[in-house]
């Protein structure tokens, strides 16, 4: 009854700074991606709904990267908070281990990280579509239609609207020029006293109405510097409605935009891709290879290389014959139709194999891209357990609860995982590495750390323990101090300055009765 009292109290005490550290963590990350897209959405008159619906599909995305440094937050923070308030010192002393004591926590991080699986693998990939897809559809959008006093509008296709004045009451606009020149072959100018330019309510329609102005319509043909016309028209109230595309917000199928992105696969798709790829990279090879080994570099040493040179009966049909004759040449005529021969077969090989290496290199990219992204979602559970095993034995030995030193603490170890796992996946990326590799390096650094802190904090090691420190280096002082200098030369820090001050004071003193007698 006893132990399980404890336990609970244990993971309650870890709860709250989990989903306080969890929510904290996911709000600054989603500040990081909405500073990011906010030119895109900005001014295109986007609903709220789509708007919260992208952060919602943005802040699952987050969670991956999120997790981890919200559990190690947390564990540093509880076990700190226990250390502090002297009751984790209480436990030990009633005969609990600190695994013993942890146990509650270690079972609540296994869940989590299973789960974790099922979020990155299921969740998230159907998150990271959707989002990419709005973002895509948000892109195509244009922006709302906003005049500026004296600047030209250019977000409509082939026109070009400038207005010196615009009424921000009614709308009203004043001294309108238009450049219109959707129509081939020609091109209209209109000058307006004022009007009105405004979208429909369903964004297909530009409404033009404008008032006293003028129209110039000059049309051309492909004589247009001796052959042209210009006409010129006059009207009080002219109305026009264009139809406009681009100004709405529409959705695309999701389904087939993406499907070439390995982040919006689980580990069965990527599986399935992986196996393709590597088939496909074997033969986009071989088809970059063997038209350049055989039809450019050896069209006929192919054959010559399977008869020996004593059984050849014309050795002069065979090219490489031809060149060993030309080589021999003493003239300059042989040697240089030699030298343009190979120059003129190497640049046609490296045309051609140009051409078919593209293919060969996308797949290979595609390849790389899908095994990280297949191993990303294997190695995030296990980060997980990794940043948990860190944070609790570190919590234990600063025995310091709060959001100071735990967050700095917790920043440097993310830090440093972060720009190991970029370094590794860029590596992946590259071929440098194996997919394995890269993905895993984080992994494999981390978790020596991992085990040295638990067992550092389950011996009641003073790792991190200032006060440990300040006391060791006074004992070391006072051992240095009686072989440092003399007694009688010994002083301490406030009678130094005494003695500089008179020093200063007696020199001061002097200048002022040098000064006074001369």
């Amino acid at each position: 009854m006893r132990l399980k009292t404890i336990h609970r109290l244990v993971l309650k005490a870890y709860l709250g700074p989990l989903v306080m550290t969890f929510f904290i963590v996911t709000f600054v990350l989603m500040m990081n991606f909405v500073w990011r897209y906010i030119d895109e959405l900005v001014g295109k008159g986007l609903d709220a709904g789509v708007i919260i619906e992208l952060i919602c599909y943005a802040t699952i995305n987050m969670i991956p990267l999120g997790l981890p440094l919200a559990l190690l937050l947390a564990a540093i923070m509880t076990m700190g908070n226990l250390g502090e308030n002297f009751e984790l010192q209480a436990m030990k002393s009633a005969g609990m281990s600190l695994m013993r004591i942890m146990r509650p926590l270690i079972v609540v991080t296994i869940f989590m990280s299973i789960g974790s699986f099922f979020l990155v693998n299921n969740l998230v990939p159907f998150a990271n579509k959707r989002m990419l897809t709005i973002i895509y559809d948000i892109r195509r959008q244009k922006q709302v239609l906003e005049f500026q006093d004296g600047l030209f509008f250019n977000g409509i296709d082939d026109m070009s609207i400038r207005v010196e004045h615009q009424d921000p009451v009614s709308g009203l606009l004043h001294n309108v020029l238009i450049y219109d020149n959707r129509s081939s072959g020609s091109t209209t100018t209109t000058l307006a006293e004022k009007g009105y330019i405004r979208l429909s309510d369903d964004k297909k329609f530009l409404l033009v109405t404008l008032y006293n102005g003028e129209n110039y319509q000059q049309t051309r043909n492909r004589d247009w510097y001796t052959k042209n016309a210009m006409r010129r028209d006059r009207f009080d109230v002219q109305d026009a409605t264009i139809p406009m595309e681009g100004f709405d917000f529409q959705r695309t199928d999701d389904n087939n935009s993406m499907a070439n992105n390995s982040q919006t696969k689980n580990l069965a798709e990527l599986q399935f891709d992986i196996d393709s790829l590597d088939r496909m990279v074997d033969e986009n090879t071989a088809k970059s290879y063997e038209p350049l080994l055989k039809d450019h570099i050896f069209t006929r040493d192919i054959q010559v290389l399977k008869i020996a040179d004593s059984l050849r009966i014309d050795k002069s049909l065979y090219r490489d014959a031809r060149i060993l004759d030309s080589l021999n040449a003493k003239t300059t005529r042989g040697k240089s139709q030699v030298w343009n021969t190979a120059h003129s077969v190497a640049v046609n090989s490296r045309s051609s194999f140009s051409l078919d290496e593209s293919a060969a290199k996308e797949s290979l990219n595609q390849l790389y891209r899908s095994k990280n992204d297949w191993h990303r979602k294997l190695a995030l559970p296990i980060s997980v357990i990794i940043f948990f095993l860190i944070g609790a034995p570190l919590g234990a030995i600063i025995r310091k609860g709060g959001l100071g030193t735990p967050i700095v603490i917790s920043v440097i170890f993310f830090v440093i995982y972060y720009v190991i796992s970029l370094s590794g996946e860029k590596m992946a990326k590259e071929g440098t590495w194996s997919s394995m590799m890269g993905m895993w390096i984080s992994t494999f650094v981390l978790t020596p750390v991992a085990i040295y802190l638990l067992i550092k904090a389950t011996n009641d090691s003073s790792l991190l323990d200032t006060d440990w420190y300040h006391d060791k280096f006074k004992e070391i002082k006072q051992k240095i101090d009686p072989y440092w200098l003399p007694v009688k030369h010994r002083i301490t820090a406030t009678t130094a300055w005494q003695r500089f001050s008179s020093v200063c004071s007696r020199m001061a003193t002097k200048l002022k009765t040098k000064k006074a007698k001369s």
